[in-house]
């Protein structure tokens, strides 16, 4: 049983790792298109995707995306998370459906519903749509992060911190803020990295010369297929992979989950 169990742990982590192995040593081909095995090794493709002023202006919108919206999310998703767990709400439990619902619905949808009401009604610029898009999507992931902390966070402190002199606000920032700090960053490193890793939405929302990073890869592998796009995958997924190792060392990141 034991030899069975470890097997099939093997071939999991073959079949989840596995793809990655490959992009990343697509990523260091010394040929011209992108294959695999690699023709020859080489570090030139991950030296040319610095180079590349579409990769660099996507990327840069990106973080101011995913930072922007990473911020709006927690401001709106914080207050939220905080009545669905201290307070008995009429259909709480729908509300609470409700917030997730951009979890569930598919993201092409989501994308197709903003374009309409977004953009077409608010006529706003490409990057102000796509801050509030992201927003949209990322307050669910503010909201059930903070609310499991809040849910084993015990009330008692904070009502014996009324009781004392403080206000209800004065208690949340005093008592409640430093017991949720933790939360509050996990839910910030799950939130930006699922606004940088953001495609449909992305594409709905995207306008002339304005786009986010994966959306651009897309456009770029439209006219090029060299390794560069394997290089820059490579480099984005490492970067994701260690800002979920740091956090879940750092902060227990599961323990949100």
């Amino acid at each position: 049983m034991q030899f069975l169990s470890r097997s099939l742990l093997w071939l999991v982590l073959l079949f989840l790792l596995g793809p990655f192995v490959v992009i990343v040593a697509a990523g260091f081909s010394a040929g011209d298109t992108l294959t695999f095995p690699p023709q020859g090794w080489s570090l030139r493709w991950y030296i040319k995707i610095f180079t590349i002023p579409e990769f660099q202006h996507s990327f840069v919108l990106s973080v101011w995306v995913g930072v922007g919206a990473t911020l709006l999310a927690l401001v709106l998703g914080v207050p939220v998370a905080y009545a669905i767990a201290r307070y008995r709400l009429p259909f709480g439990e729908t509300i609470r459906t409700l917030v997730s619902a951009p979890l569930i619905v598919p993201g092409i949808i989501i994308g197709l519903a903003l374009l309409r009401y977004v953009v077409f009604t608010l006529n706003a610029p490409v990057e102000i749509t796509l801050l509030l898009g992201h927003t949209t999507l990322l307050i669910p992931y503010a909201v059930r992060v903070v609310s499991a902390s809040l849910d084993n966070l015990r009330s008692d402190i904070e009502e014996a911190a009324v009781l004392l002199g403080r206000s209800r606000l004065g208690a949340f920032f005093a008592v409640v803020m430093p017991n949720i700090r933790g939360a509050i960053l996990a839910a910030f490193v799950l939130s930006f990295i699922t606004s940088f890793n953001q495609v449909p939405v992305s594409l709905f929302l995207s306008g002339p010369g304005v786009s986010m990073l994966p959306t651009q890869m897309l456009w770029y592998m439209e006219y090029t297929y060299d390794p560069s796009i394997a290089a820059l995958s490579a480099l984005l997924a490492l970067g994701a992979m260690l800002m979920v190792f740091l956090t879940e060392r750092l902060l227990g990141l599961s323990r949100y989950m």
